[in-house]
Parts: C-alpha cells; sequence; structure tokens
C-alpha cells in the first residue's frame, strides 16, 4: 500500500519554487550574452519535481498539486496586490528612501504586478506544467518505465517551450521587435532545458528514493487527463 509521507513536502517545494519565481523576475540579470529575469534561478525547480510527481504519484496527483501551486499563487498575488493598496505610515521608510512616500514607490515597483504580465504568468504557467505532466505520464508507458532521463528531458523541452513561448507572447506581444520576442522565447527555452537536463542526477536520486520509501510507481495506463478534473 503507498504511504505517500513525502508527497506534502514535494508539493511544498513546488508551490514555494513557482511563488518565489514570481517575485524575484521583476530582476534582470545577465549570464553572458543572456539577459533573463531572475526567476531562471528557481522556476525550472517546478519543473523538476513536477517531473518527480508525475513520474512517482502518477498525474492525477500531479494534476492536483498543478492547481494547488496556482491558488496559493494567487493568493499571494492578491495578498501582495492589497498591501500595496493600503497607506503606507507616514514615519515608514525603506533604507535609501527619504520619505514614506518613495518608499512606497519602490515598493510598488519591485512588488507591483502588471495585469498583463500577471495574465501571461497565469496562462503560461498552466499550460506548461500540464503539457509537462502529461508527455511524461505518455512517454512512461511508451517506455516501460525504462529511460528516466528521456522522459523527464523530453517533458520538459514541450512543456517549457510552451510555458516560453505563452508568457513572452502574451506578456510583450507589441512592445518589443517581432526577432527580439523570438530570441528571448528560444533564449528561455533553452536555459531552462538545459537546467533540467543538468540536474537528471538529482533527479534520479529523489525518484529512485520515493520509489522505494512510498513504495510507489504509478503508470498512468487508466488515467482521465482532463487538467479540469479534481478527482483521481
Amino acid at each position: 500500500m503507498a504511504k505517500q509521507r513525502w508527497l506534502p513536502t514535494i508539493t511544498a517545494i513546488f508551490v514555494t519554487s513557482l511563488i518565489l519565481s514570481n517575485i524575484i523576475a521583476v530582476k534582470l540579470i545577465s549570464l553572458g550574452p543572456l539577459f533573463l529575469p531572475a526567476a531562471i534561478i528557481i522556476f525550472p525547480v517546478s519543473y523538476i519535481f513536477g517531473d518527480i510527481l508525475t513520474e512517482v504519484y502518477g498525474y492525477a496527483r500531479a494534476r492536483r498539486v498543478i492547481w494547488v501551486g496556482f491558488g496559493c499563487n494567487l493568493l499571494a498575488v492578491m495578498v501582495i496586490w492589497l498591501s500595496i493598496q493600503l497607506p503606507p505610515a507616514p514615519f515608514w521608510k525603506i533604507s535609501g528612501f527619504g520619505s514614506a512616500q518613495t518608499s512606497q514607490q519602490a515598493y510598488e515597483a519591485i512588488l507591483g504586478f502588471t495585469p498583463r504580465l500577471l495574465g501571461a504568468s497565469f496562462v503560461a504557467y498552466l499550460v506548461g506544467e500540464f503539457l509537462n505532466s502529461f508527455v511524461l505520464a505518455k512517454l512512461k508507458i511508451a517506455t516501460q518505465g525504462r529511460h528516466l532521463w528521456l522522459r523527464t528531458i523530453g517533458s520538459t523541452l514541450v512543456g517549457q517551450l510552451a510555458d516560453s513561448g505563452i508568457f513572452i507572447s502574451l506578456a510583450f506581444w507589441g512592445a518589443i521587435p517581432t526577432m527580439v520576442l523570438g530570441q528571448l522565447i528560444l533564449s528561455q527555452w533553452l536555459m531552462k532545458s538545459v537546467y533540467e537536463a543538468l540536474v537528471t542526477p538529482f533527479t534520479y536520486i529523489v525518484v529512485n528514493y520515493l520509489k522505494r520509501a512510498e513504495q510507489e510507481d504509478h503508470y498512468d495506463r487508466e488515467t482521465n487527463f482532463n487538467p479540469l478534473l479534481l478527482r483521481e
């Protein structure tokens, strides 16, 4: 009988990496010739643990966690938005800013979300994560449980391409040249996919440990893959 003792921990890591990536995405970083949001250092972790969820526990449980992540992220955005709307105390100052007004402006600049970016992020997350989980589950059946590396990297290539393409297109279409848009999509997709490939040994270790500890190795042979279905 499956124990699932580690499922809450995996869920917590998945959700935390998702929320953190949205908070730090406002900063752009330079990696050689590439310019990327700082979220690149943590967002791929959600795909790695999404792979682990589907591989060990199956698509149905991964689907639940994906929706939990969506709900938690939405709650975080709502709370941050509300904190921005509340008037600042007249004596409140952020280090380096001279008044409550300038501190409030700095707070809004860092934590504020534009509706367009927010909508793009939510749509890209749902499509990318569900595609990633679906492809991995189908590949597991096709490979009869062999070649884990093929499933994790293959599903990430599909999921991350959808995520990067949808987010950048919805967020920046019309705001930057089309050629630059394509370069951004390609660079983000490649970076996230390389990230997944590099941590494949870690994925193997975690998956093998969980399968032994949880006595679980789910195959989605009769699974309903409707992403809106919350029952198993």
